[in-house]
């Protein structure tokens, strides 16, 4: 039963890689453009910090998922055992990504990701 649950482990982790690729490709065009440009396109930032002349903006991206249950499966032919075992119920997961742009002079310097879905 183990072979095909880490068959899906490797896909699932193989598309997350696709997906921080496809983030950093959308952030990275906003790294030296002007301040107005990143609210206009990404809106009001959820937090904003000054300090030492650079201020930082702060975007949250967040979801819930839910994992499907997995069915009990028979521990042996019913007809000799006659148990079953396993099984997981749902599972509810809060997916987070918080996006910090770093800003001098006006202009986006750089960027950082922090959480469980950033890609």
């Amino acid at each position: 039963m183990r072979p095909p649950i880490l068959l899906l482990l490797a896909v699932i982790l193989t598309g997350c890689g696709d997906q921080l690729a496809k983030r950093e490709a959308f952030l990275n065009q906003f790294v030296g453009r002007p301040e107005q440009d990143l609210v206009q396109q990404l809106g009001v930032p959820a937090r904003t910090y000054e300090t030492g002349g650079a201020k930082y903006l702060a975007y949250d991206d967040s979801r819930i998922d839910i994992i499907p249950p997995l069915p009990p499966f028979a521990a042996g032919p019913w007809w000799v055992y006659g148990d079953y075992g396993g099984g997981f119920p749902p599972q509810v997961v809060t997916l987070v990504c918080e996006t910090t742009f770093a800003i001098a002079g006006g202009t986006v310097k750089s960027y950082t990701l922090h959480g469980n879905a950033c890609g």
